[in-house]
């Protein structure tokens, strides 16, 4: 069965829109999401906050503790089964192109300990 991970973290703006995404986080993210195709992910999509308004009680903003110079991004990776993520995530972690300090290796653009993310069964899909 499908698995699905998806993660949330703050990133700085950059310019207003079209081009909200700053492009360090752009290249982070074509350089990561071709590992995880690499460990066998079905697609990899990333998407930056467009309309993420405040919420009364909580919202995405308050989850990652966005900053007023901040938006959200929110990215998501569609593996085949849980299995193949759970040993995909564990290559990744021992691979050497994910250490920030190795010269040559992108930093990352946002601050990783406020990220919120977690794996998902698919429960219902619809298709056009």
């Amino acid at each position: 069965m499908r698995f699905c991970s998806g993660t949330a973290p703050a990133q700085p703006q950059g310019a207003r829109p079209p081009a909200r995404h700053t492009q360090k986080f752009i290249e982070h993210a074509r350089q990561f999401d071709s590992m995880f195709i690499e460990l066998d992910a079905i697609r990899v999509i990333e998407g930056g906050g467009d309309d993420v308004p405040d919420g009364k009680v909580t919202d995405f903003r308050r989850a990652v503790q966005a900053t007023a110079e901040e938006t959200v991004a929110f990215s998501w990776i569609e593996w085949p089964d849980k299995a193949t993520r759970d040993a995909a995530m564990k290559k990744m972690m021992e691979d050497p192109r994910m250490d920030p300090s190795t010269p040559g290796n992108l930093p990352m653009p946002f601050d990783g300990k406020r990220m919120i993310f977690g794996g998902f069964e698919p429960v219902v899909e619809v298709k056009a």
